[in-house]
């Protein structure tokens, strides 16, 4: 067990299969210090987040039920619809969420839904988060001799859900063998577009001077809101919101979470 300060609030961390978990429970004491537990229990009652967790345990849990997520997923979002870490891993058998009783108990979350969690918080204090997080992990792997690079991380906490979506919801089975790295590629320049303001090609052609790609040059804030920008892209390709609106609402929540992170003074202290 670890435990780390974000904003004065401690967080505990621990590892399981030598994946990272951190607790939901001290995140959620941000928002609500005396019953940290109702946030986590509203934040489960949501749609997108249901989506979210079905979506993570499909790719990294072969033993997920797919049918009890099916009916969560169905109710997800009503007004009768309540859901608790407990009753979710006892129907799905899911893995990203972990939930002891005791004097360590809490609600615990492998760091992908711990980050997306924190996000729904506040976006000021997921961005914290993870920089104290690659601040554990850099004095580790100094330790073991290992390498943690905190951009390849943010870069692809929900990349493969992203990706994922766009296989299941816009790709036919019967489509040609190139074609769907051309969707692929369509649908990251809909998220280039929507934080950066330009493609993937424009930006080689106007840096073609510079080695990588658009996204090794972003700062920590903008592959911090990217994350956020895969995640809710997942969701509304699945809810089938034609591209042109997704890429509007991308942006203006590009814009809104970018302005939030940058403009607040306290954030130097991260630089």
């Amino acid at each position: 067990m670890k435990r780390i300060s974000v904003q004065n609030t401690l967080i505990s961390l621990t590892s399981v299969n030598d994946m990272d978990y951190i607790s939901l429970t001290d995140i959620a004491r941000v928002r609500n210090p005396d019953e940290p537990k109702d946030v986590v229990k509203n934040w489960l009652r949501n749609r997108s987040t249901i989506e979210y967790l079905g979506l993570w345990e499909k790719i990294n849990n072969s033993d997920f039920k797919g049918v009890e997520f099916d009916t969560f997923k169905a109710q997800a979002g009503s007004n009768s619809f309540t859901m608790s870490p407990g009753k979710w891993i006892a129907a799905t058998g899911a893995i990203g969420i972990k939930s002891t009783a005791g004097r360590n108990g809490g609600t615990y979350a492998h760091k992908d839904i711990a980050f997306e969690f924190a996000s729904w918080v506040s976006a000021e204090f997921k961005l914290f988060l993870i920089k104290e997080f690659q601040r554990l992990k850099e004095e580790e792997s100094a330790r073991l001799g290992l390498g943690w690079d905190l951009k390849r991380s943010l870069a692809k906490i929900n990349y493969r859900i992203h990706t994922d979506a766009i296989k299941e919801s816009i790709i036919p089975e019967s489509i040609r063998t190139k074609q769907p790295a051309l969707v692929y590629a369509s649908e990251a320049d809909v998220l280039n577009v929507a934080l950066f303001g330009i493609t993937a090609r424009a930006w080689r052609e106007n840096n073609n001077n510079l080695e990588g790609n658009i996204r090794d040059y972003a700062t920590v804030e903008q592959l911090v809101v990217l994350s956020n920008l895969e995640s809710l892209n997942a969701v509304l390709i699945r809810q089938g919101v034609p591209q042109p609106e997704r890429l509007a609402a991308l942006n203006d929540v590009a814009i809104t979470q970018l302005i939030s992170l940058t403009q607040n003074y306290s954030l130097r202290r991260l630089k």
